[in-house]
């Protein structure tokens, strides 16, 4: 029996969604209200406990004993080597591999070594070709989530990592940190083979393969090895002929963007290599070096046959031919053959001379 006044309503009377409204409105208001009450009670009491870790203050002695089980439960696990704490023991032995260079992940492919299951999985996508990250925006996909959260940036247009000397912007803190050496000369990585220093890992990995011999990158089209990836991208050029750097000035085209730059300042005039010892300059690094050699007598290119030895490599070839037997420059008219591209022309010039004699 319901009290007068009252009556019991049908399912269909029920309007569940403004009821489900006004529900979360009055649940907001008490959260409001009860979030003020709080705030008045708890502002204006002094924090008197404070945490010897982190400075937090609390009000109560067991706030800050809860509070300190956080700092317990970081510090649970230290490595004896560097000082450095973790939460759980997995991570703390991930990390001690760090000190002893154990490596016990394996790549089945390429037989690389891993400190953790995690970069074993990672490195293996290169393999697989499994790039399981994929931009909404234009479709392009990554093998990991870092590198396309960087590439998102590109749509988005943000840059939040600001170098405070020089203003360039970043779109990660890692490639900002790497460019902030620029301005510090702080070069972390240095080869235990010849003591040279770089500043970044990429550099300092290519370099060590002069030492070791290794020549990871071949090319598909020919079986040379380089060093490094951005090397065997240039020689590649030399098969598909591709020359994407233009000269505005004669539209002349180049594959590799130093040869661009180098032969630019032919229309500029432009030499800003400078011999120390004599003052004459030059448009390009390769050049000085050569002409360097002249006062410092080095000769590096040695022929293996005879022993005897060059500063310039272009004169060590030419050489060599005295001992193979090669003459590689043809005369069109005649069919006779030359070692050298000097000795050719001349045979051109005394074959033109005679005929206008006659």
């Amino acid at each position: 029996m319901l009290p007068t006044g009252l009556r019991l309503l049908k399912s269909e009377d029920i309007n569940y969604k403004n009821m489900a409204t006004r529900t979360r409105s009055g649940v907001q208001q008490m959260t409001s209200a009860t979030s003020h009450r709080w705030t008045q009670k708890t502002t204006g009491k002094k924090r008197t406990h404070h945490c010897s870790e982190c400075g937090k203050g609390f009000n109560k002695q067991s706030a800050l004993q809860e509070h300190q089980c956080v700092h317990h439960r970081e510090k649970l696990y230290q490595c004896s080597e560097c000082g450095k704490s973790f939460n759980q023991q997995s991570n703390l032995q991930r990390h001690q591999r760090i000190h002893t260079g154990e490596k016990p992940y394996q790549c089945s492919e390429c037989e690389m070594c891993f400190r953790d299951r995690g970069t074993l999985k990672i490195h293996q996508r290169i393999h697989t070709g499994e790039k399981p990250y994929q931009c909404s925006e234009c479709g392009r996909s990554f093998n990991q989530q870092s590198p396309l959260q960087r590439h998102q940036r590109i749509h988005t247009e943000q840059n939040p990592y600001h170098c405070s000397e020089c203003g360039i912007c970043f779109r990660d803190q890692g490639t900002l940190k790497k460019h902030q050496r620029i301005h510090t000369g702080e070069k972390p990585y240095s080869c235990s083979e010849c003591g040279k220093s770089f500043n970044q890992q990429g550099n300092f990995q290519r370099h060590q393969r002069i030492h070791t011999g290794e020549k990871p990158y071949q090319c598909s089209e020919c079986g040379m090895c380089f060093r490094d990836r951005g090397t065997l991208q240039k020689h590649l050029r030399i098969h598909t002929g591709e020359k994407p750097y233009h000269c505005l000035e004669c539209g002349k085209s180049f594959n590799q963007q130093s040869h661009l730059q180098r032969h630019e300042r032919i229309h500029t005039g432009e030499k800003p290599f400078h011999c120390s010892d004599c003052g004459i300059c030059f448009r390009d690094n390769d050049t000085l070096k050569k002409h360097q050699r002249i006062h410092t007598g080095e000769k590096p290119y040695y022929c293996s046959d005879c022993g005897r030895s060059f500063n310039i490599q272009g004169n060590l070839q030419q050489h060599q031919r005295v001992h193979t037997g090669e003459k590689p420059y043809y005369c069109s008219e005649c069919r006779h053959s030359f070692r050298h591209l000097s000795t050719l022309k001349t045979h051109k010039c005394t074959k033109r001379e005679k005929a206008q004699k006659v």
